[in-house]
């Protein structure tokens, strides 16, 4: 619902900026607040040390956020190439196959993480495809967890792109492949971007079916300031907290940043 008076928008604002600092602003300063604090006995906390950042970049934790980038880019990467030749591949088809192979493409995003994982548990835990206790059941459900949002950013840019540009590539005696290299890749970059930037972040987010799979020396961060969290460690969790949201939003701007810039040329 529009609102034309100059009080009701005001109004608006008000309300939206009140409701976005208690949900999200309150929570991140209290985090940031108790991931300097020594002790946190009363309304305010009593210390200051950087203590939980060294903890943060050493030991246990330090191993949980080089194994959340490798499993993030890893997975993301790999996603990115399956939704973009599944994009590709669905371009060249219509009606009800286009409806129905996209539909299933979408499903992983549909169904809770915890499902997931624990589908995955199930199947690859016996028998010739044992992937349990390895990096690739981690892999595996990261990957089935995010496929679908690299597929609907590749399929929302391939839709922005005029089959006229192809056409006359192909008139001018282009190869399909050439065709795919020179001119549909080029032109999509800026969505396979964006598809890498939010994949990656949903994939060092993720907590769900990683807490049913991860093997010894796989923990991730999610992972990690969960078990600190649980066993009371709320300092440390709070800078390891800290940690993942400054990587993430790092990781995001400079690639939100580069896909821009590949879309103004």
């Amino acid at each position: 619902m529009l609102i034309w008076s100059k009080k009701g928008r005001v109004t608006a604002t008000i309300i939206a900026i009140s409701l976005f600092s208690l949900l999200f602003l309150l929570p991140l300063v209290m985090i940031l607040m108790s991931s300097f604090s020594r002790q946190w006995n009363g309304i305010l906390p009593s210390g200051f040390t950087f203590e939980h950042f060294v903890n943060a970049f050493s030991g246990p934790a330090w191993d949980a956020m080089l194994s959340s980038l490798v499993v993030g880019f890893s997975a993301s990467l790999f996603a990115l190439f399956c939704g973009l030749w599944a994009a590709l591949a669905l371009r060249r088809h219509s009606g009800k196959i286009q409806k129905w192979l996209s539909i299933a493409f979408y499903l992983p995003s549909a169904i809770p993480s915890v499902s997931i994982g624990l589908g995955i548990l199930v199947a690859f835990s016996q028998g010739y495809l044992q992937m349990n206790g390895t990096f690739w059941i981690v892999f595996s459900a990261h990957f089935v967890l995010i496929s679908a949002f690299t597929f609907s950013n590749v399929s929302t840019g391939l839709t922005r792109i005029s089959p006229d540009i192809e056409n006359v590539a192909f008139s001018l005696g282009a190869s399909p492949w050439y065709r795919l290299c020179h001119v549909t890749l080029p032109l999509l970059m800026p969505w396979m971007i964006s598809a890498l930037a939010l994949s990656l972040s949903l994939s060092l987010g993720e907590l769900g079916a990683t807490m049913m799979l991860y093997p010894p020396g796989w923990a991730t961060l999610p992972v990690s300031i969960f078990s600190l969290t649980d066993r009371g460690n709320i300092a440390d969790g709070s800078a390891l907290t800290i940690v993942l949201v400054s990587i993430t939003l790092l990781l995001m701007m400079k690639l939100e940043k580069v896909a821009k810039r590949l879309g103004q040329k």
